[in-house]
């Protein structure tokens, strides 16, 4: 079940949200879970049991771990690390690896090998690193650990964040599981609303659209495209993806706000970085924050050898790249940005400094590039198409209809209009300020209520589509 679904736009979040409203403050929390379990078990029902049981294992691991202390401390940190990993890797990366054995064997004159394909399980990633959260920061002290295995239960599951994020971590989130009523007030939800708006917004009406041209110019022989038609796939796509995942993001924000919870942002404007760095600061923010956390900084850091550090950079985007997923293609789009990232540190910052606001076009361009590597369906196809973006003749551009290019040009400009300082304040402001005025209310009321009427529109059916009268 995703947002942009009319099942969950017209039917579960609904119903959800009435009872939930209605609920005492007491029950809000179990009334939260039992929608949680129903919203996993529709996409997902053969591995509920599995989950669950993952679930009930990791809080009784950490809570054994709490009480003990030095050698015994750590092996309940190892069995509850060992455990989250070992089902990541299994449900996530078999195929990957008996795929690539299998080539091999058969290189090498070895029949072909066969197996019953393991199917992946709805927003195991995204379980799988809040587990690991709450472990390594119950091991840390950072927080206690939960009381209520239920609680804990709904830590993991929330549905807004079960899908596409954000990555919350446990202690940004710990004392919201027991006590919401700080951020259960009239402003914050109407903020959750029009937040919720401007995702569904970015999905249907921008994402959705540039997908359809996207997914058909990627479809095509690698080998035969012109160089323009392969730029405008490749931009399309960064767009696409951008507006898909960021639109993703601000729909869990908002209904997050609704139910009281505060999750943390996930973008910020990416497509303004100056710099490949800066733009891992604006991109999935909640992803570097735990790659850094948890992984970079345990590996050593900043505080350790040039070339280590360097190793260290690789060896986190490398990763990074393989848990977006299990392919070739994935990984070196995770080595690409570790090589800018490396490039950074040696010399590009500085001439980024030189170049001042400038430094948005390259950095956009070394973007789009990476983007192609993440999008296209082998590493091979990969570097064919990024080769026919470079020499791939002007051909002719076939005839795209004035719907997506309106959207495109709309596109640039919501990603680049925050490069302007005065403009990224008033954002600021508008999505992240605490008290509404009665004109700001409205404001957001009316602009909340269009952003819902034209995305429930696009998705009934595209007679609905507002962007419609682009066709002329």
């Amino acid at each position: 079940m995703v947002f942009s679904s009319t099942l969950f736009l017209f039917y579960f979040l609904p119903a959800f949200l009435l009872l939930y409203f209605l609920t005492p403050t007491r029950f809000k929390n179990t009334v939260a879970l039992i929608a949680s379990i129903g919203f996993y078990a529709w996409g997902g029902l053969n591995f509920l049991a599995l989950f669950v049981a993952s679930v009930v294992v990791n809080f009784v691991l950490i809570r054994f771990m709490d009480k003990a202390e030095g050698w015994q401390k750590r092996i309940y940190l190892t069995m509850s690390i060992v455990i989250n990993v070992a089902m990541l890797f299994y449900f996530k990366y078999a195929n990957f690896f008996l795929e690539n054995i299998g080539a091999v064997q058969t290189a090498l004159g070895g029949s072909a090998l066969t197996w019953e394909r393991v199917v992946l399980p709805i927003g195991i990633s995204f379980f799988t690193f809040e587990k690991l959260t709450y472990t390594i920061d119950v091991y840390r002290g950072v927080n206690r650990p939960l009381r209520s295995f239920w609680d804990f239960m709904l830590y993991i599951m929330l549905f807004p964040k079960m899908i596409a994020g954000p990555i919350v971590r446990f202690h940004e989130i710990a004392g919201q599981l027991t006590d919401r009523r700080a951020f259960d007030t009239v402003d914050q939800k109407l903020a959750g609303l029009f937040r919720f708006g401007i995702g569904l917004g970015k999905k249907v009406l921008i994402a959705n659209v540039l997908g359809l041209e996207a997914d058909k110019i990627f479809a095509m022989n690698p080998t035969e495209i012109s160089a323009p038609l392969a730029w405008v796939g490749a931009v399309a796509y960064t767009f696409q993806i951008y507006f898909d995942f960021s639109g993703y993001s601000d729909m869990a924000i908002g209904l997050g706000r609704l139910m009281g919870f505060q999750f943390p942002e996930n973008f910020n404007n990416p497509y303004v970085s100056r710099s490949i760095t800066e733009f891992w600061q604006r991109w999935h923010i909640t992803l570097g924050r735990w790659m850094r956390d948890y992984l970079y900084i345990p590996l050593g850091g900043n505080r350790v050898s040039t070339g280590r550090l360097y190793a260290n950079l690789w060896t986190v985007f490398i990763l990074s790249g393989f848990w977006h997923g299990a392919a070739w293609n994935f990984i070196a789009w995770g080595a690409f940005h570790g090589l800018f990232l490396v490039l950074d540190r040696l010399f590009l910052l500085r001439i980024s400094k030189l170049l001042g606001p400038l430094s948005i076009v390259p950095t956009f361009l070394i973007t789009v590039v990476g983007w192609v590597l993440f999008r296209a369906e082998s590493l091979a196809g990969a570097l064919t198409y990024i080769k026919r973006m470079v020499s791939g003749g002007l051909g002719q551009l076939p005839y795209f209809n004035n719907e997506f290019w309106g959207i495109l040009v709309l596109a640039a400009l919501f990603s680049f209009m925050a490069a302007l300082p005065r403009v990224e304040r008033w954002e600021v402001s508008l999505l992240f300020g605490e008290k509404l005025s009665l004109s700001r209310a409205t404001g957001l009321t009316l602009a909340t209520a269009v952003l819902l009427i034209l995305s429930a529109g696009a998705i009934i059916g595209s007679s609905f589509n507002p962007f419609i009268y682009f066709r002329f």
